[in-house]
């Protein structure tokens, strides 16, 4: 089983397309905010002339703290999710944590995101194959990359092959991750691969009562992960990020959005010409 090309909107990402770019900030915090966002992020993919997929969750499901910041209601979520995909023709992504948020949020976005922790849970992947969206399927921090092969069959057994892998990182000791590079070409069998460039530099409760990271991480962990083959990468990125209401570690300064860009796509030329 073996599908090398997955679509998100008009983005072809996989083979013979061009290194593609999943980002936005962690969680909807505003309108206001998400759409600024989501138009500042365009702006400098359109400059570059590279494929953009927004992103932003909507429920943080899984905070470290029931005191956190969650996000909004999913009806709020899909009339902001919708406005973009219509004022801007931007495709957007988002996850789901429960099977019946895949039909509500699966007509309004271009692809649907499944966590690391539920990678293996079958009733979500189901749900999300039926809406016959792309399924990004994060890998979870205790799989292997061999084991992601049952959760893209589960996609496959509901009729959809539209299919992306992501590497976000694998637990090692405590309150940290590391990245094992080699993962996106052992997941590649299966599907395209994206390197998750920013939750690979958390360190899970590292603050306790919330997660903690080492942003200054993303431009290393990116680029490396763009020349060991990822077809996609994936970053959150905030105008303000020590003011963030989630993942405030490990977001990517907003002004920093375009160096990041321009050296993940020299190293994926520099590798393509050799």
């Amino acid at each position: 089983m073996s599908f090398q090309i997955a679509k998100i909107g008009e983005i072809g990402i996989g083979d013979g397309h061009p290194l593609a770019f999943i980002a936005g900030p962690c969680v909807i915090e505003s309108r206001d905010h998400t759409m600024r966002m989501a138009d500042e992020l365009s702006r400098v993919c359109r400059r570059l002339d590279v494929p953009l997929v927004f992103k932003a969750s909507f429920d943080k499901a899984n905070r470290s703290s029931a005191d956190s910041f969650r996000g909004v209601a999913i009806d709020k979520a899909c009339e902001i999710f919708a406005e973009i995909g219509r004022e801007m023709g931007i495709p957007v992504t988002t996850d789901i944590h429960l099977p019946e948020q895949a039909m509500p949020i699966g007509s309004v976005v271009d692809c649907l995101q499944i966590p690391a922790f539920l990678c293996r849970q079958t009733d979500l992947l189901v749900a999300a194959a039926v809406t016959n969206r792309c399924v990004n399927i994060k890998k979870g921090q205790f799989m292997s990359p061999e084991e992601m092969g049952n959760a893209c069959k589960k996609v496959v057994s509901m009729g959809n092959r539209n299919i992306l892998l992501t590497e976000r990182g694998t637990f090692f000791g405590y309150h940290r991750l590391v990245n094992d590079m080699t993962a996106l070409r052992r997941m590649r069998q299966f599907a395209p691969v994206v390197f998750d460039s920013t939750h690979s530099c958390q360190q899970p409760g590292g603050e306790g009562t919330c997660t903690g990271g080492v942003r200054e991480y993303v431009q290393i962990l990116g680029p490396a992960a763009v020349a060991a083959g990822a077809d996609a990468v994936f970053l959150e990125v905030h105008d303000n990020p020590a003011e963030a209401m989630s993942d405030a570690a490990t977001q990517l300064p907003l002004d920093q959005f375009e160096h990041f860009i321009t050296k993940c796509i020299r190293v994926r030329d520099a590798v393509a010409g050799e």
